[in-house]
């Protein structure tokens, strides 16, 4: 299968998430955990995430076993997903360097973990699920295949609105009313809209 010019541009950015995903996995690695809740429900959102935003993307790029799902998209189009996706990796890459080695994998807790609230978490607690929604948007918008493009988001979404509710009583068990203050003072993806009455 001939790859397309925005199917290229799609694998720059996805190597480039996995470099950023690398390196800071590197950082992290072998530090202790007070705190690990990986069970089967989060095994299997992993594995979820792992068929919609690896998997299908890969197979779509290198075989031409998902072509009966191959559709057309207006050239401006591929051009918004390539800007999502710039968007998307910047964010992704902020995200980890202002978590540093707070950051893990999976729902983790460190002996001597920190409430990061400082840059791109000032306003939004979970900047890296956003970044990652980007993506999966950026996904859509490149990868010109009902299955390949819009997997990432679709799988991704099944993920956020499981893993997240979970991953917040962890922090509130954690750090008690500073995380719930946290909370009432910042949005979960999206900067919380302050009225004047909270001023």
């Amino acid at each position: 299968m001939s790859m397309q010019p925005w199917d290229a541009v799609f694998l720059v950015g996805f190597v480039a998430y996995m470099v950023i995903r690398g390196v800071f996995e590197q950082r992290t690695k072998g530090t202790e955990k007070s705190i690990r809740r990986i069970d089967a429900r989060e095994r299997a959102l992993l594995s979820l995430v792992f068929v919609g935003c690896i998997l299908l993307p890969v197979v779509y790029l290198f075989t031409n076993w998902l072509g009966f799902a191959d559709y057309h998209l207006p050239t401006y189009v591929p051009w918004a997903g390539t800007a999502t996706m710039v968007a998307a990796l910047w964010l992704f890459w902020r995200s980890h360097s202002d978590l540093g080695k707070n950051w893990s994998r999976s729902l983790e807790m460190r002996p001597a973990h920190q409430l990061v609230r400082h840059g791109v978490y000032r306003s939004i607690r979970h900047p890296m699920y956003a970044s990652i929604l980007l993506f999966g948007l950026a996904q859509g918008l490149l990868l010109q295949n009902w299955l390949a493009g819009w997997s990432g988001i679709l799988t991704f979404s099944v993920m956020y609105f499981v893993r997240v509710p979970h991953e917040e009583q962890m922090m509130c068990e954690f750090f008690g009313d500073t995380y719930r203050d946290y909370m009432r003072a910042s949005g979960r993806v999206f900067p919380r809209i302050r009225s004047n009455s909270d001023r």
